[in-house]
């Protein structure tokens, strides 16, 4: 266990001298809708944000998935369309800015339209007059619809998969060990499309993104804690050790923030706690680990493994 926690203050020290990380601007990320915590999937037409910033969403879809009926009528013209769960009753016309919601006329400053073949229309117009929670999460460009019930790596869907399925990763056995020095009873599996999840009784994973900044590659991951170390799982190699770099910690202030970890570091050439000399440090590529590993002093049970969505 000394080992392992020489190690992890090596990479620390190792990854700072990477220097500030200033990721370039890119495009705007996809809009997503969370629904309880989980994310909606849009067969075809996506939810997108409009120019007053406004997040437009497929009336159908979006409807459905909120319990609601939709129907429509074309008169004179013009395309009306009704969405009704229990009490609540939307009413909007396309090409307008003014909905009826219970009745009464609401202004949300953006038309209803058609596009793709379908209805789009703000979301917040169709979730509160459905009487749902909303929320606009500017960070990670997501709508929050309803509560905040995250997946949890406790839950039953989550199966204990045994050590012996990992073999071969465990060249570093204090790896598979937790902060106490106990051995992990097995180990957890998750994919990235299933964040944001919670590990058991530890932090919240919001996302996990790859960026570049000055020709370096960096795992960016959104929490809410600072600094959980995480780890690259290479087939028959010694595990890699990643901390994130202290001065390009991004603290959102609204309980989450962005850890910038680098895939390429000096400290690979410390293994089982030993100096490698000459160790080339330099050759290793993201696409090697078949996992990426979070260790959270929260979860003693087991190790929580995320399969490597940059493969």
């Amino acid at each position: 266990m000394k080992q392992f926690i020489l190690s992890l203050l090596i990479s620390a020290v190792a990854v700072s001298s990477f220097g500030a990380v200033d990721v370039q601007a890119a495009a705007p990320a996809q809009v997503e809708v969370l629904l309880n915590a989980k994310k909606l999937k849009f067969p075809d037409a996506k939810p997108f944000q409009d120019k007053q910033g406004s997040v437009m969403v497929p009336i159908r879809f979006i409807s459905e998935a909120l319990g609601g009926k939709v129907s429509y009528n074309k008169s004179g013209g013009k395309t009306t369309v009704q969405v009704k769960k229990g009490d609540n009753i939307v009413q909007m016309t396309v090409g307008q800015t003014t909905a009826l919601v219970n009745g009464k006329p609401k202004n949300y400053g953006t038309k209803i339209m058609l596009k793709q073949n379908r209805t789009f229309v703000p979301l917040r117009l169709v979730s509160e007059g459905l009487g749902e929670k909303v929320k606009w999460d500017k960070i990670g460009r997501w709508v929050w619809i309803g509560d905040k019930n995250f997946r949890n790596t406790d839950d039953a869907q989550f199966k204990l998969q045994p050590l012996s399925k990992f073999k071969a990763y465990t060249k570093e056995k204090v790896f598979f060990e937790n902060l106490k020095g106990t051995p992990f009873k097995g180990v957890k599996v998750i994919n990235a499309n299933q964040l944001p999840i919670k590990l058991g009784n530890g932090e919240i994973i919001y996302d996990i993104k790859l960026v570049n900044d000055n020709g370096i590659d960096y795992i960016a991951i959104r929490s809410s804690q600072r600094g959980t170390p995480i780890f690259f799982m290479v087939k028959n190699d010694f595990v890699k050790y990643r901390t994130g770099v202290d001065n390009a910690f991004e603290n959102h202030k609204d309980g989450t923030a962005t850890n910038y970890y680098p895939v390429k570091s000096t400290s690979d050439v410390f293994q089982n706690g030993n100096y490698v000399e000459n160790y080339d440090w330099t050759t290793f590529q993201l696409k090697k680990a078949d996992y990426i590993a979070f260790s959270t002093h929260k979860v003693e049970d087991y190790l929580v493994a995320m399969v490597n969505p940059f493969k």
